[in-house]
């Protein structure tokens, strides 16, 4: 049973505590996926209620194996005013080349027209291994509220092929793994959404303030 009554403490936690000023509602360490729809809803509402004007962002993942439920929490969250949407490939029927993703991946953001939308790029849950890359050719076409990619993954190369491509800084990289964040920003991300920043924000911090003057060997310390 989820708790709702917290999430006001944690908000009030993570901006005091930790300088963490934006949230990925309903991912993978959320356990968005083993939650109802309704649960979901209910979390991205309170989510969005607690962190108005306190929050600088707050990303609610849509992603779902069933596409209309996943429609379904797009057009919900854009109702209740979040600041983004990011999905994950289906990963039961997985789709077989960047074609098919990004024909799933627009029939979701279709339904929230003026939400910046992400892709969630995690393979090591979701087996699809279409390198990001790929999917840059003709996706701003496709899918005009393309904001970037949660890019989860420790394919470096693939991170640094789509920053190389990124020439015209249209789409942002958010980084995944937390224990490889500053090799990715060596690359070029642009900032991170992980798994412990929530209780490491103050520190992570630390480390992107050194990497900015740059301080390297300050920067691998906090890392």
């Amino acid at each position: 049973q989820i708790n709702l009554s917290v999430i006001r403490q944690y908000v009030d936690y993570l901006v005091s505590e930790q300088n963490v000023k934006n949230v990925f509602v309903n991912g993978t360490t959320g356990e968005g996926l083993s939650l109802n729809i309704q649960e979901r809803k209910q979390l991205a509402e309170e989510w969005v209620r607690q962190g108005k004007d306190k929050l600088d962002h707050v990303i609610i993942h849509v992603g779902a194996l069933s596409l209309p439920e996943s429609q379904e929490l797009a057009k919900h969250a854009a109702a209740i005013g979040a600041s983004g949407i990011a999905v994950i490939a289906p990963s039961f029927f997985k789709p077989r080349n960047k074609d098919e993703l990004i024909a799933f991946l627009q029939k979701v953001a279709s339904e929230a027209p003026v939400v910046p939308f992400y892709y969630y790029h995690i393979p090591p849950l979701t087996g699809v291994k279409i390198h990001v890359e790929e999917l840059l050719d003709g996706i701003k076409e496709r899918i005009p509220t393309f904001q970037g990619v949660k890019f989860s993954d420790r394919d470096l190369l693939d991170l640094a092929q789509c920053i190389n491509k990124n020439e015209r800084e249209e789409f942002v990289f958010l980084y995944g793994v937390d224990e490889q964040l500053l090799s990715a920003l060596a690359i070029g991300a642009d900032g991170a959404v992980g798994s412990t920043y929530n209780y490491l924000g103050q520190k992570t911090n630390l480390m992107l303030q050194a990497f900015a003057k740059p301080d390297l060997a300050l920067a691998r310390k906090y890392q």
